[in-house]
């Protein structure tokens, strides 16, 4: 990783019936008025872990007493000079949601994650759902 790499984290967040998934309304760009899941910044000193559980409770509420997360993979983006580090987890049982900044709304796992016109990342986020559903039923197998 170089000297000035920018680091930043989004969470998979499913409902407890892995039947939804958490997505926030994005208030600012980059993509502002589209869906997106929750996620921000890995600040100098703090692990990945660290502040993957710190922007889960300050954009939901969502503590590590509700949610085990787990890190799923990364993407590197060389000419941007940033990384995003993918995590996902189960909430345990329901939890009230508190948004800091956007809104937060459960979308259904069957919606189409490719429409361009609700959701960020030109379709980055259907490719991370696909992974994060790979890396779960796998890990299920082996228990």
């Amino acid at each position: 990783m170089t000297r000035n790499m920018k680091r930043y984290n989004v969470i998979v967040i499913y409902d407890a019936d892995e039947e939804n998934l958490l997505m926030c309304h994005r208030a600012k760009d980059p993509y502002k008025g589209m869906l997106n899941f929750v996620g921000g910044k890995v600040e100098p000193g703090e692990t990945e872990e660290e502040a993957a559980y710190r922007e889960l409770f300050e954009e939901t509420g969502i503590t590590r007493d509700d949610i085990r997360l787990t890190h799923v993979m990364d993407f590197r983006y060389y000419l941007a000079d940033m990384e995003l580090e993918i995590y996902s987890g189960k909430l345990m049982q329901p939890v009230p949601l508190i948004e800091e900044v956007n809104k937060l709304i459960w979308i259904s796992r069957k919606e189409n994650f490719c429409d361009m016109e609700r959701f960020a990342g030109n379709c980055n986020i259907e490719h991370i759902l696909q992974m994060v559903d790979l890396f779960r039923s796998e890990s299920l197998k082996t228990r």
